[in-house]
């Protein structure tokens, strides 16, 4: 009976949360420039998975969604060395927004829209 019980509970927060799985395209503006990087995302309950693509080349990226904040890491190397970038922000359907940190690029904010 607990565990029906415990089960009816933690499901509409199960429904709630959001899902992100799927391409997404971003507009990203940092203290030395803007961009327009596009995501390939994979979302497994809490786990994130995906795949970068944009001025810096390409990179895998791992990350979590929890309800509807996403935070996600990825790293980068070019020309001017490696640069990690760590997104955090929150979800709205099928749009995200909030903060991006590049340790070689400075920090700023990001927009983004999933792909039709």
């Amino acid at each position: 009976m607990r565990r029906l019980l415990l089960f009816l509970l933690l499901l509409p927060l199960a429904l709630w949360a959001a899902d992100i799985t799927g391409n997404w395209n971003f507009s990203v503006d940092l203290d030395a420039g803007s961009g327009n990087p596009s995501f390939t995302f994979q979302q497994d309950g809490e786990k994130l998975t995906g795949h970068y693509s944009g001025q810096l080349g390409e990179a895998d990226l791992t990350g979590t969604v929890r309800g509807d904040d996403i935070e996600f890491t990825f790293t980068v190397k070019g020309d001017q060395g490696e640069s990690t970038a760590t997104f955090t922000g929150k979800i709205s359907g099928d749009t995200m927004k909030g903060k991006a940190v590049y340790t070689n690029f400075g920090s700023g904010t990001f927009a983004a829209r999933r792909a039709r």
